[in-house]
Parts: structure tokens; C-alpha cells; sequence
């Protein structure tokens, strides 16, 4: 099976799990997974936020899933217990496909990381 195909397997089965969990079974888009993904990087499950509070949420995310790839880390939790990251390297130019590619890439890494799916 060839990269593209098994990254193809491994992010249908995300997104199937993930909606199934979470949304009554209607498809979560990348963005919503990204969301969850930063619910459970901060820790506060269960908790309501607003619209600001979301945007930030997408972004604790996004570094968290692209630390391994050496563009963020790790840096400190405020007072408020948000975890904070710093830009190691800037990210490249990418167009908005190859950026998609590889934030599915980046997520299905966090969830074989987290045992989630294999």
C-alpha cells in the first residue's frame, strides 16, 4: 500500500470515529477535528467556550500537531493552565491542498500516537 493510500485509510478511519463519537455520526470536516484535538490539548473537557476561546482552541492544536515536524514547542502553561508554544521554524509556503495534506498527515500521527486508531 502506498503512503498516499494508507494515509488515505488511516484519516477516513479518523474522521469515522471521531464523527461517531462526537457528532451523532454526521462528518466532522478538518477544522472540527482540529477543535477537539485542542479540547483535549488543554485538558478542559466538558467546559463551554466562546468564539475567541475556539480560534485559540484551532491554534493550541495546530502547534501541538505540527511539534513533531520541529515548526513549534513547547513552551509554558499560563496561569489559566493554556499551554503556550513557540515558533522554532517559520512554516513553508504551502498551498491550501498541501497544507490540508498535511495537517491529515499530522492528525492521523496524534491519533496512532495516542493509540486511538493503528
Amino acid at each position: 500500500m502506498s503512503r498516499d493510500e494508507q494515509l488515505k485509510e488511516r484519516w477516513d478511519l479518523v474522521v469515522q470515529k471521531l464523527s461517531q463519537q462526537f457528532a451523532d455520526g454526521d462528518t466532522l470536516d478538518l477544522d472540527a477535528i482540529i477543535y477537539l484535538i485542542g479540547v483535549q490539548e488543554l485538558g478542559q473537557l466538558g467546559r463551554r467556550f466562546k468564539k475567541d476561546h475556539k480560534v485559540d482552541l484551532m491554534h493550541i492544536a495546530i502547534c501541538r500537531l505540527l511539534e513533531p515536524y520541529g515548526y513549534y514547542e513547547f513552551d509554558y502553561y499560563d496561569e489559566d493552565k493554556w499551554p503556550h508554544y513557540k515558533v522554532k521554524e517559520a512554516l513553508p509556503f504551502l498551498k491550501a491542498g498541501e497544507q490540508s495534506v498535511l495537517m491529515k498527515e499530522a492528525i492521523v500521527n496524534y491519533f496512532v500516537e495516542a493509540e486511538y486508531i493503528e
